[in-house]
């Protein structure tokens, strides 16, 4: 794009680079992905650029990172680069800064579910939450990044798509998703806030192919680490039932959760505060 100074390369994913550009004209910080294509296997990566500024573009939302403008470039009518201009966003992703508390942890993972309220409350599910896609910086901000895998509410994709470790049963058997695919991805991103494990789901980092169904056990935050108030473990567990209608059914749900899950912590640090003892970090496990 015309009127932008390169700064330095801040990412590289799916045939996409992404860059920390400055505006010459008023010195503003901005993000901006290249996607050259160059086989008809690229097509999938210009679609889901082409996705995520459908939708990153339409929704305002403070925890929900924004795109602003699309450039495409085409040869012989078909589209061979898009670039794609975004919000800069700096900071760490929640995998590089997980939370030492589990104050911290439920803070992160509430300003999360607001902004995928948000997104649902437009009529689309982001279908890729995890740790990755979630960056925190200094102030205590948070942002959801990465829309390529997002669809409409009730969609359903011909092929298997979201990450192993979060992903949801539906996304592996490829029915249509809906806000509680986001509540399950969630749910999982949360386990592992909380315990430094990832949940066992139906596919899992380092899986053979075809090989979804994982038998190892389900063992819930609490059992990690005694000092994670129950409601939160709880959560967590429910978040990632298998069957969907056995999840919390919104955002709204699970930020209700998180908050009386944060009152039992505050009065269990206080009582801990008052007999001269200090409240476990997250991830600390139950001593063998």
């Amino acid at each position: 794009m015309t009127g932008y100074r390169t700064l330095s390369q801040i990412g590289v994913g799916a045939r996409s680079t992404i860059n920390q550009v400055v505006r010459v004209t008023s010195g503003q910080f901005f993000a901006i992905k290249r996607v050259v294509r160059r086989n008809a296997d690229d097509d999938r990566f210009l679609a889901q650029v082409e996705t995520e500024y459908e939708i990153s573009s339409s929704v305002d939302h403070t925890a929900l990172r924004k795109s602003f403008e699309i450039q495409r470039t085409r040869k012989w009518l078909k589209v061979q680069e898009l670039v794609l201009l975004m919000e800069y966003v700096p900071g760490k992703t929640l995998e590089q800064s997980r939370p030492t508390d589990v104050g911290g942890a439920i803070n992160v993972i509430r300003r999360v579910a607001g902004g995928l309220h948000a997104l649902h409350e437009h009529g689309y599910v982001h279908a890729d939450i995890k740790p990755n896609n979630i960056i925190l910086n200094d102030k205590g901000d948070v942002k959801i990044i990465d829309f390529g895998q997002s669809c409409p509410i009730g969609h359903k994709k011909l092929r298997i798509q979201g990450t192993p470790d979060y992903i949801a049963p539906e996304q592996v058997q490829k029915l249509p998703l809906d806000r509680r695919t986001d509540v399950f991805n969630l749910g999982a991103t949360l386990y592992w806030t909380l315990t430094g494990r990832t949940f066992p789901t139906d596919i899992r980092q380092g899986a053979k192919p075809g090989g979804h169904e994982i038998k190892a056990p389900k063992v819930a935050p609490k059992d990690l680490i005694p000092t994670i108030p129950a409601a939160l473990s709880q959560l967590a567990m429910d978040c990632c039932q298998k069957a969907p209608d056995k999840r919390p059914a919104d955002m709204k749900q699970v930020i209700a959760r998180l908050d009386v899950a944060e009152q039992m912590w505050q009065k269990q640090a206080a009582k801990k505060t008052a007999a001269g003892t200090s409240t476990a970090p997250a991830g600390e496990r139950k001593p063998e």
